[in-house]
């Protein structure tokens, strides 16, 4: 469970670029904690997270940032290009630039 969140959290930042710790903990139904501790271990992974704090402040993704196909086992890369294929099934997505990268 955890490690399926921590890679939406990815994701999610990879799309967004920059959130809040509240809005992930509403987002993924845990605490802003749990959140801040899955931070951390996205950051021990060597994953560009950083946060600020202040008004502007929250939870930020390095730009430029890209994920490396050597992050995922070839299962975990068939699984994600299973699921983009069938994001793409629905007629409202725009999955079309993720599925090619």
């Amino acid at each position: 469970m955890k490690n399926e969140r921590l890679f939406e959290i990815l994701l999610y930042l990879i799309e967004e670029k920059d959130t809040t710790a509240t809005e992930l903990a509403e987002k993924f139904n845990v605490s802003v904690r749990t959140i801040y501790r899955d931070i951390d271990s996205l950051t021990l992974a060597n994953i560009p997270i950083y946060t600020t704090s202040g008004n502007q402040g929250g939870v930020h993704l390095m730009e430029n940032y890209t994920l490396k196909k050597t992050h995922f086992t070839p299962e975990e890369r068939e699984d994600i290009l299973l699921a983009l294929k069938t994001i793409q099934s629905i007629p409202s997505s725009s999955s079309d630039s993720a599925l090619k990268k």
